[in-house]
């Protein structure tokens, strides 16, 4: 772990060096990976150079406002409470309008995350701030994300570690940095938050199995029938194989991530 870190730390450094970025803002939602990435930031830039939004709706929970707001207090980074549900409500009600429908359960979590994209974009027109797009690989792999709401951004810092990578990187971090993040974020089981009871593993298959079949697939360059033969079930092989591929215009158009593993 030791090693990703530092990866992940002189990578992001040197990104912004190169870019001309002094000072990164990003959304932090009370989830994991916005926990870590706000992490990284501190480490390469200093805290004060940090600008961390909570973008809170009627589906933020009690819970991820008070995660975020701890994770801000421990690491002295700047934070900031933001609430867009009045614009939320606005753009079902256009939709609505312009559909002559009532918009999908979809298109209403999409809006959510593409109005948080839209506030740290222009927090960086405003500002000059570089954001931070704080997707994993997993996620990315699976197309489980927003076009130009959660992927808005000029540098994805984990986009090159798996789901169980963070959960390990996290525990890491807590014991050999004086708990720079509460156990909550690390117990909690992760949401996106943008329906109500939402829980990622609703819609993707537990991280642990996803992890391992992804790895054997992207990094192995395994077949799916090899995949299987190492003991993993055919239809869930299948469709995650199905999915990583189908999802290949969504990683197109992803930021520029950190590198932390030797392509093979």
């Amino acid at each position: 772990m030791e090693k990703i870190w530092k990866a992940l730390v002189v990578g992001m450094r040197d990104y912004c060096e190169q870019n001309g970025f002094k000072q990164v803002c990003l959304g932090l939602s009370g989830g994991l990976d916005s926990a870590v990435c706000s992490i990284i930031a501190k480490e390469a830039l200093g805290a004060d150079n940090v600008y961390a939004y909570m973008m809170k709706t009627k589906y933020t929970s009690m819970l991820s406002l008070q995660i975020a707001q701890e994770i801000a207090k421990r690491n002295k980074i700047h934070y900031q409470v933001i609430d867009i549900q009045p614009e939320v409500e606005y753009y079902e009600r256009k939709f609505a309008q312009v559909f002559a429908e009532t918009p999908k359960d979809l298109v209403m979590q999409n809006v959510q995350s593409r109005i948080r994209g839209q506030i740290l974009m222009a927090l960086s027109n405003q500002f000059g701030y570089l954001v931070l797009a704080c997707g994993n690989k997993s996620e990315a792999a699976m197309g489980y994300c927003t076009l130009y709401g959660d992927t808005c951004g000029g540098l994805m810092p984990i986009g090159d570690l798996y789901k169980t990578q963070i959960f390990a990187l996290a525990k890491w971090l807590n014991g050999h940095y004086a708990s720079v993040l509460p156990e909550a974020v690390i117990s909690r089981a992760p949401s996106a938050e943008l329906k109500a009871g939402q829980k990622d593993e609703d819609s993707l298959p537990v991280y642990d199995v996803l992890d391992e079949i992804l790895m054997l697939l992207i990094d192995k360059n395994l077949s799916v029938k090899e995949i299987v033969a190492r003991g993993h079930s055919n239809s869930v092989v299948g469709l995650i194989e199905k999915t990583y591929r189908k999802m290949f215009f969504k990683r197109q158009q992803m930021p520029s991530m950190v590198k932390c593993h030797k392509t093979p």
